[in-house]
């Protein structure tokens, strides 16, 4: 626990962790740089909004090393000095604290589930079938214990249909549709495909972009940085993945997560009514532009 904002903070590891705490700490009045061993911020999210978040933060104060390999973390009187190697050159990184945000593990120590002979996997999770079993009878698991993204709706989810499971119903979870969320400000959320990541499967896609500064109600609340981006699979305008950097992307995610379980399209929610004015325009307007029929932009 700090008493205080330290005043000099170095996090090594720009995902979801480092850019949250980072970005916290930030606002507070500490002077933070992140530095991160890959060539961009917040992997698994869309690249294009990854960079615009990364600009935002900047404007805020925050200092990114990209491609930095940290080799050293030295300790000395309450203080420490980070070393890291950058396009061959090595640079050192004064800090009152340093946070350590390079992944995280399942806390699966202590259960003791491991004495009735429940199989854990290389990375000491639990190993389960699509059903939650564990290879022991009677005995099931979810959450960060398991495979999967460590998130707490996911988590709920598993247990609802593992509950279901067991009372003999037919429960499942879409992992298609579970969102991910970085809580920084503003807010990166993303469900389903990256742009890059469905090109990479051979997909061939469309895609619809809509920016807050042309939303009325981020102009009235003078909040217009950000936008919503959708992909869609060209064939059949079907919903492939969703993703929005803004304040309340949190809230506007899950709009797209409803649709990818149904397997909606891109129409189905540009014939959507949406309350003016409201945020979740933005939402209909990005889906409208994947057809090129945005109302409030120039349609390219």
């Amino acid at each position: 626990t700090f008493t205080e904002p330290p005043k000099k903070l170095v996090v090594i590891g720009a995902g979801a962790v480092g850019l949250e705490l980072g970005s916290v700490w930030n606002r507070l009045g500490s002077e933070v740089t992140m530095l991160e061993f890959l060539p961009r911020i917040a992997l698994g999210f869309d690249l294009e909004l990854s960079n615009l978040l990364q600009r935002l933060l900047t404007a805020q104060g925050m200092t990114f090393h990209l491609e930095a390999k940290v080799s050293a973390v030295k300790v000395d009187n309450g203080h420490a000095t980070v070393t890291a190697t950058k396009d061959g050159e090595e640079l050192k990184f004064e800090a009152d604290k340093v946070l350590v945000s390079v992944g995280r593990r399942p806390f699966s120590d202590g259960l003791g589930v491991e004495k009735v002979g429940v199989q854990f996997d290389e990375k000491k999770r639990i190993k389960v079938d699509k059903h939650f079993r564990t290879n022991v009878e009677g005995i099931y698991a979810i959450g960060d214990v398991i495979a999967g993204p460590m998130l707490a709706h996911k988590a709920e989810d598993e247990g609802m249909a593992c509950v279901e499971i067991i009372a003999g119903k037919a429960g499942h979870v879409n992992y298609e549709a579970i969102a991910g969320i970085i809580y920084t400000n503003p807010e990166l959320a993303g469900v389903g495909l990256t742009e890059d990541q469905a090109k990479e499967q051979g997909i061939d896609v469309r895609v619809g972009k809509f920016p807050f500064r042309a939303n009325s109600r981020a102009l009235c609340s003078d909040d217009v940085e950000g936008m919503v981006k959708f992909v869609a699979d060209a064939k059949s305008d079907r919903i492939l993945g969703a993703h929005i950097l803004h304040h309340a992307a949190s809230e506007l995610i899950a709009e797209a997560s409803a649709v990818i379980e149904f397997d909606g399209s891109s129409e189905d929610i540009g014939r959507t009514p949406h309350s003016h004015p409201t945020l979740s325009e933005a939402v209909r307007e990005a889906a409208l532009n994947v057809e090129k029929r945005a109302l409030h932009i120039i349609n390219r």
